[in-house]
């Protein structure tokens, strides 16, 4: 297949690897065509280094190629066209170095690099956006691999397991523990227990004691363990349990150079200051050691969650210091085969002391052991050596029961009695190891990696077959490598495992004799086992990842693990509670039987110590099981890296990650993916990406035929037709993209030409036209020309004949003038003479006249040009003057003139102040305004008369020079004529501002005058306001006189009404007596003319008694009545007098009569009385209601308390039953109390209603209107406890409704209804503010009895809450649809062919999915709108509803965390996708709702993805456009940029950089996600309603026929 594709696709500037000793590869590039049969290949190496690279000729084997740069950086590495070595390594080297990027996925494997630095990806947003997401959806990462793993669990019903393995040093804890914390912050617990924190809680404590310091890793996991994380049926966590693996006790004891012990040590030595630390003497330590991490307080912590009581705390600590003053015992030499401790030995006796042993017995027994035989004991001295290591064998005993205790308490404290259902393993295990010296350890740990690489290809060729067997194509067995062999080499019958523990189970068995055992064994006999050439203590077994030499020296004693056991026995005797505990289990491992008696030695005891088991065969049982739990699970595999030894971040050294990549199994991956069809593209995706090579006659609606049109000229080899995909050889896609990429190249050389065609012929099409122009325009010049020269021609020609012509005439009439003349003077000369002289005497007197003429002429013109100079320069002099005029009123002329000026108006100023402060007025303000003037003037006047002299002076020398001017012509002074019209001027202004009554001159300096008028009127004003202070004090003054004034006519009123009242009394009890007298009197009479009757008074019941009873009460209520009217219209008396008293001004207040006064005042203060007497009554009945209230809130206070106690005891399922209940008896109780079975039977209907009848039958907000009409009877009614029920029961019902029924429909029903019920509290409340658009109608039903503002917050409050309720649910049905909608689906098909991808296909682990586009967003959009216009919200709700927060932060999140969607035409089809929701935006109405606005960030996200990105420029338009965004997410959104096609290009790294610099000094969030759960503030404005209550009607479909209006 090589070979195959260096034919078709190696012509010269092909791209190949070549093999490297330092870097592992280095690119090169064909400089000649390859031909079949060369013996080399002609290649140049990036630095531009010319070489032959030789072929093998008995394997013929050509170099790898390279693939395409559009596929490098993929996150998958099966979708790399050619999969192999090479590959993957620089794909990898790619994303971590240059992208920093520490996750890519290879298959079913997720590769981690260990980037030795703090990277922000493990934050909460981060797991909320992996949350509930498809694996192949977002960049890889370990939380994606923990979402897949918990939706297989809940969607399978199948237990999983995470497998994390690799190297020391490469983050194989750290994954393990993000895992765990995934699972704790997505599922959470089902209980109040916070079972999630005590699985994190349990972290610390197992790093303490089971991690430590190594060259290669400075938190380094000394052991493997296996976390069982539990759920239950609700897929909440209940429970975890933890198996561990393969301790290295050994390093209790020994650490290699630059290594340390386990942190638990080092932070009890850091500890050891605290008081409770002080007898474990320690102190001695605490300085000398390079303490790592934490305190002690951290560990209590982790104990506490861990579920160790203080008692055993101090226990562990004490055991931990022993085994540190253990290991610092010195033994000392006694003979050559004897060894003793000193009997002072510091160390020992703080051993002994906190073991609570005798320290005899310890210091024997550390140098001696006994021996048994069949008849006899023997105590036996060891030697130095064989004392230390029996001393360290005791330390690391005592260590590993710790340990074993320590994570059996962790169990138990993380055991739950729930039943569990399902669970999740989290394995993290060291990998493959391979050091200079390899011992017992490293033999397990390669043999547990032998059967974990066996389990893992046997699982991805299950699945690959699996893959194959479901599209229903024919496959082949693929050969993999099968370590089947290895594993039976170690583990087999007569294996190295066996063979060492029947080794070990020999008297004199030696590390030598294993040695030779395994040489005569498998020598000759395996493959895989090998001798090395110069050791005969050690041996070689090739593993799956490489050759690996174990020294012998050693094994033995680990594999036997023995302590002694006297030394057991004496520490068995301690008085530590702990360590009685660790070894109470110890007589089941020890042989049965007394110590001395000979005859109770049996082969029982002999057959117990047989079958003890060594440590390999307990970790190849414990690993046994492990693949057992593995088999029953679905794996998931995560294989982490270590790119360096230097710990650098981000730096990869290539041989250290390519042998890691061979050793954790991904190359095999790679290989058996290769050997198959690796490329898997679904039909669409094929048609999408490759139809620009297809013809239009080739597409058809059948997208699979399509496809097998176009692939059916090719070999049927290299492709094969599943049912949903189509599979590809390794290179395939590569060839097509070759194809794909030389079709768009010719298509572009093809638009290029016809672009290029036009705008060439476009050009000369302008520039021919151009020419032609120019052609025109000059030969008609040139025409001109020649025109013009002819004309030129013609006309000299005439003017030469012409000129000619005139010669000739004057030459011929002067030769006959001449010959005229000549004749005549000869013939007349005596005649002519007198004739002569007289013209000669003319001519002279014409010289001279006309002389004398020219003189003259000249002389007036002189003085015309003298007048014109003078002229002239006094305009000069004039604009000179107007500049010394502008001069003259400038500030700091005017500062010149005023020196000293200022601070005396400023003096003045303050004298003015001081005086209205102390209350007097100063009258000489004008004065001293006309001193400030006055003093003005005079410097005025002086500079006036500096003047005046230099204009006299100028004026001298005018006059001196004036002479001059008759006579002949000078030059004028310019200063001269300057002083001239200066003086004019300054006597102008002088005349203007001394003599003010001449209004025929003008003013010269009239800003000097503005501004002291200005003063002066600013100086009468300041007066004028002090005189108005000085009015209102005197006003007040007089009004304070005048309350007292009243006060005391209102103290006199008071006396004369109280002497009124008198009188009226007096006069009524006059009356009363002559009443009482006129009754006895006709008694009297009654008994005179009856006589037979009794003399005796009427009784009670008699007519005479009821009569006079009558008549009696009718006089008490008339006379009450009478004294009413008299007391109102004695105190309107009162009020006339007073209001009188007050009308007339300066008068003596008027005495009113005393009999009025004190008739009044009695009346009133009765009055008083009455009213504060019904007010105590009120407020003692309401302290009495509150006091009941207090009772009663306490009593159920009581019962609730009660209840809860006795809840507690009642098992979870039975305490949920008996808080519903309760609740329910409560809520009833409370709903029926105080109200009447009417208001239940509407409670009950109105929650019933359905949103959408009421919505298309009734009127919107109907049952806020009922409700308040009902609210608005009570309120008449004034039944304040109706009112409480009423409205209390309102808010529980809606709070109710919402609960149970929480779809957008019903919320954003009642949230209209309760907005609605909030506004009819408002608009009927009184209060101003709300009433004044109210009509006169509906002010009259106004609440009157009640002040309800406090419940209105309350309605407030419950709005609020439906408002968010209504936006949770706009979130949960959007959600689903954003990222399939605004970044998945591709708007324009065939122009945003998605590139190549691997086995992690978008969407692979939920198929059949609703595919999702930006119209079903609208839509959904679109139904939200609709029902909240049918529900009649109010329009500021709806903006504030309807904003694409949530749209924006979910698309911008994924966007920057999926590599595969930041592309130049993925911010193509997001800037459609954000237009498309714009223009929906203008379509319903809201432009201004402020949604546009929240789309910015991902606006510009879109515009980074599209803008240039290559020149410093470019970088700061980029950092200026980008404002919305913060500077992780512009670097991370340039750090993912992939280009999809080849023409485009990456982001360079300098770039960045560029960026970053640019952006060092914003200010913003350190997140890099948008919060998704962010609540915005919501308002909400008062809408008056012009629906009258009267004209409201109840439909009678509702059943309210108990509600009546009145």
């Amino acid at each position: 297949m090589l070979t195959f594709l260096c034919i078709n696709l190696c012509p010269s500037y092909a791209r190949v690897w070549l093999p490297d000793a330092v870097e592992a590869w280095k690119p090169a590039e064909l400089t000649k065509d390859y031909t079949p049969g060369d013996r080399a290949l002609c290649l140049q190496l990036e630095d531009g280094t010319n070489l032959e690279h030789k072929i093998d000729p008995q394997t013929n084997s050509l170099p790898p190629l390279r693939n395409p740069d559009i596929l490098v950086g993929e996150n998958d590495l099966t979708a790399l066209s050619y999969l192999h070595e090479p590959a993957v390594l620089h794909n990898l080297k790619v994303r971590f170095v240059e992208s920093k990027i520490i996750y890519t996925y290879c298959g079913i494997v997720l590769v981690a690099i260990n980037p030795y630095e703090s990277i922000p990806i493990y934050d909460h947003d981060i797991i909320n956006a992996y949350s509930g997401q498809n694996m192949g959806d977002m960049d890889p990462h370990i939380f994606a691999v923990a979402e897949e793993a918990y939706k297989q669990m809940a969607r399978d019903q199948r237990n999983q397991s995470i497998i994390v393995s690799g190297e020391s040093g490469a983050g194989k804890t750290v994954s393990a523990k993000y895992a765990m914390r995934y699972f704790a912050t997505v599922s959470g617990s089902s209980s109040e227990a916070n079972v999630e924190e005590r699985v994190l809680a349990s972290s610390p404590i197992m790093e303490a004691i089971g991690n430590a310091k190594t060259t290669r890793n400075d938190n380094s996991s000394r052991f493997g363990k296996y976390i069982e994380i539990g759920f239950d049926k609700n897929y909440h966590i209940i429970g975890a349990n933890m198996r561990t693996y393969l301790l290295e006790k050994s390093r209790v004891v020994f650490q290699a150079t630059e290594e340390r012990n386990y942190h638990i040590f080092y932070q009890l030595c850091a500890s050891s200051h605290l008081p409770e630390f002080k007898p474990l003497q320690l102190a001695r330590w605490r300085a000398t050691l390079n303490l790592f991490v934490v305190t002690r307080d951290d560990t209590k912590i982790g104990s506490f969650f861990s579920g160790i009581n203080e008692t055993y705390q101090m226990d562990l600590f004490q055991i931990l210091a022993a085994l540190l003053h253990l290991g610092n015992v010195e033994v000392e030499e006694r003979s050559a085969d004897s060894s003793t401790i000193l009997p002072d030995n510091s160390h020992l006796t703080v051993f002994c002391e906190l073991m609570g042993v005798a320290y005899q017995d310890m210091s024997h027994w550390l140098c001696h052991r006994k021996l048994k035989t069949a008849t006899e004991t023997y105590v036996k001295p060891l030697s130095k050596v064989h004392a230390v290591n029996a001393r360290d064998a005791l330390a690391k005993h005592i260590y590993a029961k710790l340990f074993s205790w320590i994570v059996d308490h962790i169990n138990e404290a993380l055991r739950s009695a729930v039943k569990q259902h399902s669970f999740i393993g989290v394995l993290d295990i060291y990998g493959f190891e391979t050091f200079h010296i390899n011992s017992f350890e490293q033999f397990c740990i390669n043999y547990a990696n032998e059967k974990l690489q066996q389990q893992f290809n046997m699982h991805v060729f299950k699945l690959e077959q699996e893959e194959y067997m479901k599209e229903e194509i024919p496959w082949t067995l693929i050969d993999f490598y099968d370590n089947h062999p290895c594993i039976n080499l170690i583990e087999a019958k007569m294996g190295v495992l066996d063979l060492l523990d029947e080794e070990c189970k020999m008297p004199k068995g030696s590390d030598d004799t294993w040695a030779q055992k395994l040489y005569n064994t498998f020598l000759k006999k395996s493959d895989l086992f090998d001798k090395p050439r110069m050791s005969n203590k050690a041996f070689i077994i090739l593993h799956f990842a490489d050759k690996v030499e174990y020294q012998c020296e050693g094994f033995l004693e680990k594999n036997k693990d023995t302590v002694n056991e006297e030394q057991i026995i004496v520490l068995k005797l301690s008085k530590v509670c702990l360590f009685i505990y660790l070894f109470s289990c110890f007589d089941e491992e020890k042989p049965a039987g007394s110590l001395t008696s000979r005859s109770k030695m049996t082969r029982p005891v002999q057959a117990q110590r047989d079958h003890k088991k060594t440590v390999g065969t307990q970790f190849r049982n414990s690993l046994h099981l492990l693949m057992e739990t593995l088999n029953g699970t679905t794996p998931h595999y995560v294989r982490c890296i270590k790119p360096n030894d230097l710990k650098s971040p981000f730096m990869m050294d290539p041989m250290r990650a390519v042998q890691q990549l061979r050793a954790c199994g991904v190359l095999e991956t790679i290989r058996i993916s290769a050997a198959g069809f690796p490329s898997r593209w679904t039909y669409q995706e094929f048609f999408n990406r490759y139809r620009v090579l297809m013809k239009l006659k080739d597409i058809l609606s059948d997208r699979k035929q399509t496809c097998r049109n176009v692939l059916e000229k090719w070999d049927q080899d290299k492709y094969q037709f599943g049912k949903s995909k189509i599979f590809f050889r390794a290179g395939q896609v590569a060839y097509l993209e070759k194809l794909r990429s030389d079709k768009l190249k010719k298509a572009c050389v093809r638009i290029q030409k016809t672009i290029r065609c036009w705008l060439t012929r476009k050009r000369y099409l302008r520039m021919r036209q151009a020419a032609i122009t120019i052609q025109k325009n000059t030969r008609g010049y040139q025409a001109r020309c020649l025109v013009a020269f002819l004309r030129r021609t013609r006309a000299a020609v005439i003017i030469q004949k012409n000129q000619r012509m005139l010669v000739a005439r004057r030459r011929y009439q002067q030769q006959r003038s001449a010959s005229i003349t000549i004749w005549k003077f000869t013939s007349t000369t005596i005649l002519c003479f007198p004739q002569l002289l007289y013209e000669h005497k003319v001519l002279t007197i014409q010289r001279w006249v006309r002389g004398w003429l020219a003189r003259r002429r000249c002389r007036r013109s002189l003085r015309a040009v003298v007048y014109l100079q003078s002229c002239v320069r006094r305009m000069a002099a004039r604009r000179e003057l107007r500049k010394l005029r502008v001069e003259a009123r400038s500030v700091e002329h005017f500062k010149k003139l005023n020196v000293g000026m200022e601070n005396k108006i400023m003096q003045l100023q303050r004298k003015v102040d001081e005086q209205v402060r102390n209350g007097t007025f100063c009258m000489d303000v004008g004065t001293s305004c006309m001193d400030v003037v006055t003093s003005y003037m005079d410097v005025v006047t002086s500079r006036v008369d500096v003047v005046t002299s230099r204009v006299d002076v100028v004026t001298s020398r005018f006059h001196h020079h004036s002479p001059k001017t008759t006579t002949g012509f000078f030059p004028l002074p310019l200063e001269l004529a300057q002083s001239y019209f200066f003086k004019d001027e300054l006597k102008q202004m002088f005349s203007g501002v001394v003599v003010q009554d001449a209004p025929h001159q003008d003013a010269v300096d009239m800003s000097v005058l503005l501004k002291l008028q200005r003063r002066v009127t600013e100086l009468e004003q300041d007066k004028q306001t002090l005189q108005r202070h000085l009015d209102k004090r005197e006003e007040a003054q007089q009004d304070q006189v005048k309350n007292a004034e009243k006060q005391r006519t209102a103290g006199r009123a008071e006396l004369d009404l109280e002497a009124l009242k008198r009188q009226e009394l007096e006069s009524e009890n006059k009356r009363l007596k002559t009443n009482l007298a006129e009754l006895r009197q006709s008694l009297a009479t009654v008994a005179n003319t009856n006589p037979g009757t009794s003399t005796s008074s009427p009784g009670p019941g008699s007519a005479p008694y009821n009569v006079l009873l009558e008549q009696l009460n009718s006089s008490n209520e008339e006379l009450e009545v009478r004294k009413e009217e008299v007391l109102l219209l004695r105190s309107h008396m009162v009020r006339q007098e007073v209001l009188k008293h007050n009308k007339v001004g300066g008068s003596s207040p008027k005495r009113y009569p005393n009999s009025l006064c004190s008739a009044l005042v009695p009346g009133l203060k009765y009055l008083l009385v009455s009213q504060l007497q019904v007010q105590d009554r009120r407020h003692e009945e309401e302290v009495e209601e509150l006091r009941e209230e207090v009772l009663r809130v306490r009593e159920e206070n009581r019962q609730q308390q009660q209840f809860l106690s006795q809840s507690l005891l009642l098992p979870q399922e039975a305490r949920i039953e008996a808080s519903l209940h309760h609740e329910i008896t409560r809520l009833t109780s409370d709903n029926l109390v105080g109200t009447s079975q009417g208001c239940v039977q509407q409670g009950t209907t109105l929650w019933n209603l359905k949103p959408r009848g009421v919505a298309v039958n009734f009127l919107p907000g109907l049952p806020a209107y009922i409700l308040f009409m009902c609210l608005r009877h009570a309120d008449y009614s004034n039944d304040d406890q109706r009112v409480s029920v009423l409205l209390n029961s309102t808010i529980n019902s809606i709070k109710g409704v919402i609960k149970v029924k929480h779809d957008f429909e019903t919320v954003s029903f009642w949230l209209a209804n309760t907005c609605r019920f909030l506004h009819c509290l408002k608009q009927y409340s009184g209060e101003e503010a709300f009433v004044k658009n109210n009509t006169p109608r509906q002010n009259e039903h106004c609440l009157c009895n009640f002040d309800l503002s406090e419940y209105r917050q309350v309605f407030s409050d419950l709005a609020i809450q439906n408002y968010q309720q209504l936006v949770r649910c706009m979130e949960e049905a959007l959600q689903p649809m954003i990222v399939p909608g605004m970044l998945e689906h591709e708007n324009f098909q065939g122009v945003l062919g998605s590139k190549p991808t691997g086995l992690r296909k978008r969407t692979s682990s939920c198929p059949g999915e609703a595919v999702y586009t930006v119209d079903s967003i609208l839509q959904q959009l679109s139904l939200f709108h609709a029902t909240l216009i049918q529900h009649d919200v109010d329009p500021e709700l709806i903006k504030q509803v309807c904003q694409f927060y949530i749209i924006c932060s979910v698309t911008l999140n994924n966007l920057l965390l999926r590599k595969d969607m930041c592309s130049w035409s993925k911010g193509l089809q997001i800037r459609y996708n954000v237009w498309q929701l714009e223009e929906w935006l203008e379509e319903k109405g809201l432009p201004d709702c402020g949604a546009k606005e929240m789309l910015e960030p991902l606006i510009q996200a879109a515009q980074l993805l599209q803008v240039k990105k290559k020149t410093e420029e470019d970088a700061q338009a980029l950092c200026t456009m980008c404002s919305a965004l913060t500077t992780l997410q512009i670097v991370k959104v340039l750090t993912l940029y992939t280009p999809v096609i080849e023409f485009e290009e990456r982001v360079s790294i300098s770039f960045i950089r560029t960026i970053q610099a640019l952006l060092k000094g914003r200010v913003e969030s350190p997140l890099l996600l948008m919060d998704t759960k962010k609540i915005f503030s919501v308002t909400f404005p008062f809408t008056h309603s012009p629906l009258a209550l009267e004209t409201i009607q109840i439909p009678s479909s509702l059943n309210l026929g108990f509600l009546t209006r009145v």
